[in-house]
């Protein structure tokens, strides 16, 4: 499975500029992941890259959305771990969680959305500048970034990793590409 050929799925089936920029950020996250669990990089950051290929397909269709997306990724070369970690990001469907990869995927995916909430209310609208413990300190407030489900990003737990190490390692890996993010 090539990073390119991915990419090119992107570009035909997904026209949202933030909606790519959301699954760049989810698959640098997962991949600092694979490195922390001693995984394969290219294998957890591609399912990252790809679980939300189907949105545009789909539509608000959640009884679809991801199983698509699993379907197309087979199609790209994905193996079956891969496109189940795809299918299960979405609760929707109730497929158990079954495989670290799984685990990461779904906890990584609303903390891209937090994080960049985050850094667009700082006054330069950087990754750059936002802190950890700045980060921590918007997780209460249920009106801030309300589409990042905080009981999905505290599923890091499920990982053997505290909240906060969580939000430092996806901050972390998203300032690492903020340049492509645009924050």
């Amino acid at each position: 499975m090539k990073r390119e050929d991915c990419l090119q799925s992107i570009a035909r089936n997904v026209k949202n500029g933030n909606l790519v920029k959301h699954m760049l950020a989810t698959e640098a996250i997962m991949r600092c992941l694979a490195r922390r669990f001693g995984q394969d990089e290219d294998r957890w950051g591609l399912a990252g890259l790809l679980h939300d290929v189907d949105v545009e397909i789909t539509g608000s269709d959640m009884t679809k959305h991801s199983k698509v997306g699993g379907e197309m990724s087979k199609e790209l070369g994905a193996d079956e771990e891969m496109a189940a970690a795809i299918v299960a990001h979405n609760e929707a469907h109730g497929v158990p969680r079954d495989s670290l990869m799984a685990k990461a995927l779904f906890a990584a995916d609303p903390l891209t959305g937090f994080l960049t909430a985050v850094a667009l209310v700082r006054l330069d609208k950087k990754l750059a500048s936002v802190e950890v413990r700045s980060a921590l300190k918007r997780l209460p407030e249920k009106r801030f970034a309300a589409g990042a489900n905080r009981d999905q990003m505290a599923t890091s737990r499920e990982l053997g990793m505290a909240l906060e190490d969580f939000v430092r390692l996806g901050l972390e890996a998203m300032q690492a590409i903020a340049p492509d993010l645009g924050l």
